[in-house]
């Protein structure tokens, strides 16, 4: 569709009526400029999880079904609130929930996966000359439940929405001006990048960048969608992610991330045979397990011990479903480990460069920083320290690979 522009704002984005307002000034804007809006909002502040506490003291252990019902009333809210600010300022724009603008997904809660969406009532709106609000991070499955997206499905409903009304691009809206080379609250000469690459970021979020939702940037490589991440707050351009950026010569390294929320485990006394991994991992797939990084020491005595990262939410989740497989297999104990931090170094100009692990290593050796883990990729390189050396090794890897911003020299 011509002139058509995604817009999705995040929870700190209309987090009160202030944000709101100024949401709806935003979005008035573009539509005074030409273009055909649809806007993405996700729940107010932190009100999905106020909602989530609150389920948890009436029932420990609810049912993902109920949960679902209860959580995707937070995009509503603001979406309708949105509606009521913008008719305030004399124009036209309707509120709906996922369902209601045909969102399709998969029977699976809590985590549904969009299967198709039948735009045909957004277009009529869009077609009409209004702005149209759509409820983020929820859908209607196939059998005809309400469904969410998971934690940041947001995103992906905005981008998955672009792509349906084949808009040239999707502006993410947040509370950061772009994607820095880190996470600039944790280090202060942290740049931003004005281009990075789908894969690149793919790297940085699934490594811990907070940013953008995994799911919608595997969306938008698929698709070739183009993404705007700039902030809510300010009218400075934000960094484009793509395909292949304009850029003469890739950069080596792009950035390092932090991430504190997993846990290690370990099941030891593995026995060491052809298959075992496979169906560990499969049991705890099924499981709903999601695992990060894994090692599997040298076999002892035909056995062996096998490590693994998960989310550290669901620690006592995974302990019980490893300890069920651990004694399937005629395994030993299981051990969990909270005191860990992730550090990793991303950037697609590893692919044609040598030496980077070299680098990686040596500046957390020379700061006495022992790693406990090390996974890689074609061109990312994820190592496990101990949490009180996260940040301290975060800022050692920022500064090694010069990713700083360059001070500027004073006048003479």
């Amino acid at each position: 569709m011509k002139n058509l522009v995604v817009q999705k704002y995040g929870g700190s984005s209309v987090s009160d009526q202030t944000s709101i307002e100024k949401v709806a000034e935003r979005v008035i804007a573009s539509a005074r400029a030409g273009k055909k809006v649809v806007v993405v909002v996700s729940a107010m502040g932190k009100s999905t999880d106020s909602l989530i506490e609150l389920a948890k003291k009436i029932n420990p252990d609810p049912s993902e079904r109920e949960m679902d019902m209860l959580v995707s009333t937070g995009e509503q809210v603001s979406s309708s609130l949105l509606a009521m600010a913008i008719h305030k300022r004399g124009l036209e724009a309707l509120s709906f929930t996922g369902p209601q603008v045909g969102i399709i997904t998969d029977t699976y809660h809590t985590q549904a996966k969009i299967l198709k969406i039948e735009a045909k009532r957004i277009k009529k709106q869009l077609k009409k000359g209004k702005i149209v609000i759509v409820a983020g991070f929820q859908g209607v499955s196939t059998a005809l439940e309400i469904t969410t997206l998971g934690r940041g499905g947001s995103d992906l409903s905005a981008v998955a929405l672009a792509v349906s009304l084949e808009a040239k691009i999707c502006e993410i809206y947040t509370d950061v001006e772009g994607i820095y080379t880190a996470d600039p609250r944790k280090v202060k000469d942290a740049k931003k990048l004005p281009f990075i690459t789908f894969d690149e970021m793919l790297e940085l979020a699934s490594s811990g960048a907070q940013v953008m939702h995994t799911r919608a940037i595997e969306v938008a490589k698929k698709f070739n969608l183009g993404l705007h991440v700039r902030s809510s707050f300010s009218k400075k351009e934000g960094t484009i992610i793509m395909e292949k950026p304009p850029l003469i010569e890739e950069a080596i390294v792009r950035g390092v991330t932090l991430t504190e929320d997993e846990a290690k485990i370990t099941i030891c006394d593995v026995p060491d045979r052809p298959g075992i991994a496979a169906f560990v991992f499969d049991k705890l797939a099924k499981s709903g397990v999601n695992i990060d990084m894994i090692v599997q020491n040298v076999s002892r005595k035909k056995m062996t011990d096998i490590s693994f990262t998960a989310g550290a939410k669901n620690i006592k989740k995974t302990i019980t479903k490893t300890k069920e497989v651990a004694k399937e297999i005629g395994a030993g104990n299981v051990i969990s480990n909270k005191n860990i931090a992730k550090i990793s170094v991303v950037g697609i100009g590893m692919r044609s460069h040598s030496g980077v692990a070299a680098r990686c290593f040596s500046a957390l050796a020379k700061n006495k920083i022992n790693i406990d883990m090390i996974s890689t990729s074609e061109i990312s390189i994820s190592c496990l320290v101990k949490k009180e050396s996260g940040l301290k090794a975060l800022k050692i890897l920022h500064k090694e690979f010069e990713l700083g911003q360059k001070k500027k020299r004073g006048k003479k």
